[in-house]
């Protein structure tokens, strides 16, 4: 069966273990090759091996050319070794001779069972767009199944899973064997990568500084990044990318990984000294956390698989995903949000902010969002959180109530937003005291170490998971919400649930928490939900399934926000990235910036406002509301847009940009971080364009005037209301000559095909 969804090909071929020259009974692929028919796949064969990953090959529609692929890859035997060299399957164990870390790890009575898997069928299928095939595999002796599911979808990604089932006595070849739960300890799936790709990209980070890159050499030995708290945190990398040496935004075939799960994760990177490289991952799990019943089922996490030339191709495909996921992203252009924390943090009432939304609505903001302090005793950060009561002293009935300002706001034409974060409590509230059992801890006597004065609240109780659900859907009701921020800040350490018997939970916790958001809004169409987590420490696919939005990082710091949004559009298309113009000095660092450069970094994202607009002077909010409606004009094709990024030599520039999906047009943006070695710096390369196209290349009119934060004494020859024409051939080669800045400043610019 051909197909042809993606101009990335994935291919398997099922080898047949009960003849020495590995026989060729069968070979599947996806994506530009084909699908292999079940039928010709005969029990008792060895897991298949993936033999091709990447573009499309030639003649790849024919079984014989992904039959020869195997041969061509299977290594032969050799000295000091087992009678079968490594050459790992879909899911690799002991028994075909993988040493690397155990990929599957599950245990009877405490005894880790060593498996040994037969294929026992195989499903195929093409739905629309997306092709996909199941591979049923079994340990008969052991009563342990599992199938491997993978789907090439139409964006060229490439995700697996896999479940496994503690078989029922009667479906084992020894009725005894399933007596006892099957406990499952890990199951890791992976993809192998060329042996070209020898070198790894991950990031890393903290509160305040997340996503920072890292490179290193791809050697013998594994690299992990754990996420074990409860959340990917501000530390996760997103994607673990191995390519060639040196790859780049632009250039150089490169493999991504993600693992597409909320709660705790691996990505690795491993190679033995027998085999070439393997990127993947899957969830973390503590001893005791899944433990099967005969008949009953584990399911991982997806792990998405990205292949291209340059990380641009690779984030594009995942932009592709989530863009599909979610098609109120362009059939609604993104709001311009007001989030209040910033303007007045706990200083609520109703005057204060009744007058701030009439300020944001002058600028055009259409999204007014409440932040933290509007319940119960919740005056500060130690007190109050988890009791979802609107607080009197604060929202008293009557006029200067909180239903009253979600009326004025609507009134405004504005939507209504505001902050909740249901995962957690302060001991300090009534929730925690009226129900201690309501709390995740170790032991009956002990608690969790406290974070921001919070412990977790343990959703997998029904009744904590009702009350929660019930509370936000009521205020959803009373107040007209269209919009929830879900916070999320303590790190879940020691995570054990007294209603299950204190064992660990993290598992079920993340999937009530996917249970709630898919409650929510099925019951209340059109309600977006935003993931924060201390900012960013809950960006995944798992949580991205439901969210319309991620708050990137706490930090509006714009010059610490140059990479931070650069490395999460990795991951997350720029629309669903919040990106708020803030106050200078920022809050987060005391850095001063000025005005142009806090818009133009915030101008590519979700924008948004972080800001006390009470106490600016008319001209910066004049300045601000030109900003605003400049973005307005842009923002329905930024949500198809395609992102890029340039490479550069400088290490003090970043030049990103969105461009129309038929090149017809884009729009960039120049930042100068530091200074640079060259002054003035450089021409640099403009990527993502028609070499075959003419473009005329001008400043976007709202900073046109660049002479308070240029250092340039003379003017710049293209900078002006008339602009330039140039190829887009040039334009990528040796480029234009960027303005030259002051340090920390940013500028936009367009190119339009004449």
């Amino acid at each position: 069966m051909e197909q042809t969804t993606a101009d990335v090909a994935f291919a398997l071929v099922f080898p047949d273990h009960l003849h020495d020259d590995a026989g060729r009974d069968d070979a599947g692929g996806m994506g530009g090759g084909i699908v292999g028919e079940a039928g010709d796949v005969a029990e008792g064969m060895e897991p298949p091996r993936i033999v091709h990953w990447g573009r499309p090959l030639p003649g790849v529609g024919r079984k014989v050319v992904l039959l020869g692929a195997y041969d061509a890859l299977k290594p032969q035997r050799v000295s000091g070794a087992l009678s079968e060299t490594p050459w790992p399957s879909i899911l690799p164990t002991q028994a075909e001779s993988w040493l690397g870390k155990p990929r599957i790890v599950v245990r009877r009575d405490g005894v880790e069972l060593f498996c040994r898997f037969a294929v026992t069928g195989v499903a195929a299928a093409v739905d629309g767009d997306t092709a996909a095939v199941d591979v049923a595999m079994r340990d008969a002796e052991q009563g342990v199944q599992v199938v491997w599911r993978a789907e090439l979808e139409p964006s060229g990604l490439v995700r697996q899973r896999a479940e496994m089932r503690n078989l029922p006595a009667g479906n084992t070849t020894d009725g005894t064997a399933c007596a006892s739960p099957l406990e499952v300890g890990g199951i890791e799936l992976g993809f192998p990568i060329p042996e070209t790709a020898s070198e790894i990209l991950t990031a890393t980070g903290h509160h305040l500084r997340e996503r920072s890159p890292q490179r290193q050499p791809l050697t013998i030995g594994r690299f992990e990044k754990n996420s074990l708290a409860g959340r990917p945190d501000f530390d996760a990398s997103l994607l673990l990318t191995a390519g060639t040496p040196g790859f780049g935004f632009e250039h150089g075939e490169a493999y991504a990984v993600h693992v597409g799960w909320s709660g705790n994760s691996t990505l690795s990177a491993e190679r033995l000294p027998y085999t070439t490289g393997i990127i993947g991952g899957g969830e973390l799990l503590s001893g005791g956390e899944i433990t099967l019943d005969a008949g009953e089922n584990y399911t991982t996490p997806w792990v998405y698989g990205s292949y291209g030339d340059g990380l641009n191709e690779i984030a594009a495909r995942f932009h592709h995903h989530l863009r599909a996921l979610h098609p109120n992203l362009s059939a609604k252009p993104r709001p311009v949000i007001l989030n209040t924390w910033e303007a007045v943090y706990f200083g609520q009432n109703y005057d204060t902010l009744a007058a701030l939304a009439d300020k944001a609505a002058e600028i055009g903001v259409e999204r007014f969002v409440v932040d933290d302090g509007w319940f119960g005793s919740r005056r500060d950060d130690t007190s109050g959180l988890g009791d979802w009561q609107i607080a009197k002293s604060v929202w008293p009935d009557g006029e200067k109530s909180l239903k009253a300002l979600a009326d004025h706001v609507h009134g405004l034409g504005m939507e209504f937003g505001l902050w909740f974060e249901p995962e957690m409590v302060n001991p300090d509230s009534d929730v925690a005291r009226e129900h201690p059992d309501w709390m995740l801890a170790p032991t009956p006597n002990r608690v969790p170490m406290e974070g921001r004065s919070q412990q977790v609240l343990d959703l997998t109780n029904p009744d904590a998971s009702a009350y929660i659900l019930g509370s936000i859907d009521a205020l959803v009701n009373d107040l007209g919400i269209d919009y929830i921020k879900w916070d999320h800040n303590k790190l879940v350490t020691e995570a054990a649930s007294p209603v299950h018997g204190y064992r660990p939970a993290v598992h079920a916790q993340t999937m009530a928490v996917y249970d709630i958001w898919r409650t929510l809004k099925e019951r209340h169409p059109g309600l977006e939900i935003e993931s924060c987590s201390s900012g960013g420490g809950r960006v995944d696919l798992g949580i991205l399934e439901y969210a319309d939005r991620i708050w990137a990082s706490d930090c509006v710091d714009p010059v610490e926000r140059a990479d931070i949004q650069r490395y999460t559009s990795l991951l997350v298309p720029p629309e669903m990235i919040g990106a708020h113009v803030g106050a200078s000095p920022a809050h987060s660092t005391g850095r001063a910036t000025t005005q142009t450069m806090r818009m133009a970094m915030a101008f590519l994202g979700h924008l948004g406002v972080e800001w006390n607009l009470l106490d600016q002077p008319q001209q910066d909010l004049d300045l601000l509301a030109e900003w605003i409606a400049e973005f307005k004009k842009h923002r329905e094709w930024f949500a198809i847009d395609t992102m890029v990024h340039a490479d550069s030599a400088d290490p003090s520039v970043r030049l990103d940009g969105v461009v129309k999906p038929d090149r017809s047009a884009a729009i960039y943006r120049f930042t100068q971080l530091t200074t640079s070695a060259t002054y003035p710096v450089a021409p640099m390369h403009v990527p993502g364009l028609d070499p075959a196209k003419n473009y005329l290349l001008q400043p976007v009119p709202v900073n046109v005037d660049i002479s308070a934060i240029s250092n340039g004494q003379t003017p710049l020859g293209w900078w002006n209301a008339d602009g330039i024409t140039l190829s887009g051939a040039q334009l990528a080669s040796y480029g234009l000559r960027m303005p030259s800045l002051d340090p920390a400043n940013a500028v936009l610019f367009w190119a339009i095909e004449v």
